[in-house]
């Protein structure tokens, strides 16, 4: 990777875009939107009582707070946020595109969880690993944000429109990041956006459309997973990505559902074309959550990775995965992580660099591509 690193290696200044006072504004603003109180909060027990601290499921609106000030304010610089100017997309051959969506969602305390995904024992390249929804081009036309939301829909069944999100679901597409440069040379740009779960806000005295209720779990977006590419669906915890240790939670809430055996973090330096490179570990719980995974009839080797899925309460997620997840809640949170991380967003001196060696021609097919 291009310039350098925190830590033991060479300094290189942290990527910063100026603030001007249309951002301050748009945050200030965004703040104010997103914490609004209208959306009631009801609890998968009802009136009746159920668990107040089960980890929220993306697809359950009645599970979603309304977001906190923290998470406001992270949803509000991400929107705010410009990544470098990018003509290096527009000369990728189509075989070497890729995009992925971090699908952020508030759970019942109003923080930010992320969407990830296990990947599929039947696939050539990282089988049984950890991912966020993505994948390759299929036309030059394509933007990274329309890749993305055409591989979520083929991977865990995350309609393609707004138009056909059950109400009151929405999704707005908050930026993308700088591009990633995966190790079969795949160049990946993350697209990240946030699911909202109550109506737009209507000004006052405007007139409001009638009511409807919450959907139900069963009427909302379960997920559809392509048993091909997904082996599970799950949910982190997005601000933990700047954490070397499990997220705090509320006391009672801890005693409710206490944390599995493990730790959250571990790191170290490796290199990546000749370049220093933060590996992350993340070890994720899910002791607590409602983990979904196809339900067609699986391969030997499916059931296998499905067995060993079942049996863990920690899924690890790691490799550009994580590193993308790290430096997408540096900027939201306008923070730096507890642990060594590369100062600089995403790979793109190193991909500048790959394309000047000519290595970022057509690529191969995969029958033919070698083994990385």
């Amino acid at each position: 990777m291009s310039g350098s690193v925190e830590a033991d290696t060479p300094q290189q200044a942290v990527d910063t875009q100026p603030v001007n006072q249309d951002d301050i504004q748009t945050v200030a603003q965004t703040i104010r939107d997103l914490t609004s109180t209208e959306v009631q909060v009801v609890h998968p027990g009802g009136e009746n009582g159920g668990d107040d601290f089960g980890i929220t499921c993306y697809w359950d609106a009645s599970s979603m707070a309304p977001l906190n000030a923290r998470s406001a304010a992270a949803v509000a610089r991400l929107r705010a946020y410009k990544p470098p100017p990018a003509p290096l997309w527009g000369r990728l051959h189509l075989s070497r595109r890729a995009a992925v969506l971090l699908l952020l969602f508030a759970d019942r305390r109003g923080d930010l969880r992320v969407v990830v995904t296990m990947r599929a024992a039947s696939l050539r390249s990282f089988s049984g690993h950890a991912a966020l929804p993505g994948g390759k081009a299929d036309t030059i036309e394509e933007t990274p944000f329309q890749i993305a939301r055409r591989e979520a829909w083929e991977e865990i069944g995350l309609p393609m429109e707004d138009a056909k999100l059950p109400s009151p679901f929405r999704i707005e597409h908050l930026c993308d990041l700088p591009m990633n440069l995966a190790r079969t040379e795949l160049i990946v740009r993350p697209c990240v956006a946030f699911l909202h779960a109550n109506e737009p806000s209507v000004p006052t005295g405007a007139p409001r459309s009638p009511s409807t209720k919450t959907p139900t779990v069963e009427e909302s977006m379960i997920p559809r997973l392509d048993a091909k590419e997904v082996a599970a669906v799950f949910s982190a915890p997005f601000s933990n990505f700047l954490k070397a240790t499990d997220e705090e939670l509320p006391a009672e809430e801890a005693r409710r559902r206490p944390l599995p055996p493990g730790k959250w973090y571990e790191g170290n330096w490796l290199q990546f074309n000749g370049q220093p490179w933060r590996a992350h570990y993340f070890y994720v719980p899910v002791n607590d959550q409602r983990v979904m995974k196809p339900k067609r009839q699986l391969s030997a080797a499916e059931e296998e990775v499905a067995d060993e899925l079942g049996e863990k309460e920690r899924y690890q997620v790691w490799g550009m995965t994580a590193r993308i997840l790290v430096d997408a809640a540096r900027i939201a949170y306008g923070q730096d992580p507890e642990f060594e991380h590369n100062s600089h967003y995403g790979d793109e001196g190193m991909i500048e660099d790959a394309e000047k060696q000519g290595r970022l021609g057509p690529k191969k097919k995969t029958s033919e591509a070698p083994k990385v």
